[in-house]
């Protein structure tokens, strides 16, 4: 799976395991990614996957890197995406 694969999967996580905010976003901490047998599953390297997405803007969290354990309770942010977002990536 290529680094862009990774990071559609890892939106698909977000969305599943996290909720949904006011402004379209969704939010979950590190600890229910990481501690999800799914993600676990899909991703060989979560922590990667997330720097991945957080240097594409399609999420955004607290620090450069989450351990597991000490970040367990870091909010992860994955942006919502708009209309004419979704239309030009096509």
């Amino acid at each position: 799976m290529n680094v862009d694969e990774e990071v559609e999967r890892l939106k698909e996580e977000i969305q599943r395991l996290g909720q949904v905010q006011s402004d379209g976003s969704y939010k979950v901490t590190f600890g229910v990614l990481f501690n999800d047998d799914r993600c676990a599953n899909i991703f060989e390297a979560l922590v990667g996957t997330l720097r991945a997405a957080k240097k594409r803007k399609v999420v955004a969290y607290d620090g450069e890197l989450l351990l597991q354990g000490v970040h367990d309770n870091v909010e992860i942010i994955l942006k919502a995406t708009t209309p004419a977002a979704a239309q030009s990536s096509n």
